[in-house]
């Protein structure tokens, strides 16, 4: 019963931390304020009104449109939000009362404003990366290293340069904020899991690229936010890699 009302406490709490994962990873990437100006529709510039700001009900109550202008809404704000109140919940749900819950909030909300930002703009802001980098370091230096405590940084080095020789080798077909990213992501996961995040990562693009392609919603050579699929790989990896090391062990041995 105490775990049912957390975890839908948790799950309305990602929804308004999702909201708000909107605004920073739309804003910091163009150089603007998180505080001001209030939000507002980007077309005709109306400063909009609490009841429209409230998590995915908002959006459905408005059939997703300006109620001024008409001008549709982006799907992408009622998805981050709902996807981050959904992994808050899911964060609590596997990890339970534990310091490591911390690091799994943080991990999601980062990996959101990253989602955010490089679906609109391609791009990984630097200080994202740096803010959610500090305590991350802070969290497994002092507070919840990995086993054994070397395996974060290692992890740090290996994604960073694994990221890197793929970048150099393709000639920029990896972008810098993903190299970053990677270093980032090490921290938190280790060797291991960092590099079943390449992997996993690699493969949701692919599936992706191939049937965006035959469904013609993608043209030839368009580029496309590897970003996301980071994302998705990460947060595979960190709620199920281990199981899914062992699972692959298990069947190749």
């Amino acid at each position: 019963m105490i775990d049912g009302i957390i975890l839908g406490y948790l799950a309305l709490v990602g929804l308004v931390f999702g909201s708000f994962y909107n605004v920073v990873g739309l804003r910091v990437p163009v150089g603007e304020s998180i505080v001001t100006p209030r939000s507002h529709c980007t077309k005709c510039d109306r400063t909009l009104e609490a009841r429209e700001l409230v998590p995915v009900l908002s959006f459905l109550l408005q059939r997703g449109s300006c109620r001024t202008c008409d001008t549709r809404i982006s799907f992408l704000y009622p998805f981050t939000e709902a996807v981050t109140g959904f992994l808050f919940a899911l964060s609590f749900y596997l990890i339970g009362w534990s310091v490591e819950l911390i690091v799994a909030l943080l991990f999601v909300s980062m990996l959101a404003i990253i989602f955010v930002s490089d679906m609109r703009y391609m791009l990984i802001p630097d200080k994202i990366l740096l803010f959610f980098a500090i305590p991350f370091v802070l969290l497994r230096m002092f507070v919840i290293p990995l086993t054994p405590w070397w395996d974060a940084w290692l992890g740090a080095v290996i994604g960073f340069a694994f990221l890197l020789l793929i970048a150099i080798v393709s000639r920029g077909g990896m972008g810098g904020g993903d190299i970053k990213l990677f270093a980032v992501l090490g921290l938190v996961l280790g060797w291991k899991l960092v590099l079943l995040t390449l992997f996993l990562a690699s493969t949701y693009g692919a599936v992706f690229g191939v049937g965006a392609r035959l469904l013609k919603k993608v043209e030839r050579k368009q580029p496309i936010p590897f970003g996301p699929f980071i994302a998705a790989g990460a947060l595979t990896a960190y709620f199920m890699g281990d199981n899914l090391i062992q699972w692959y062990i298990s069947m190749v041995f």
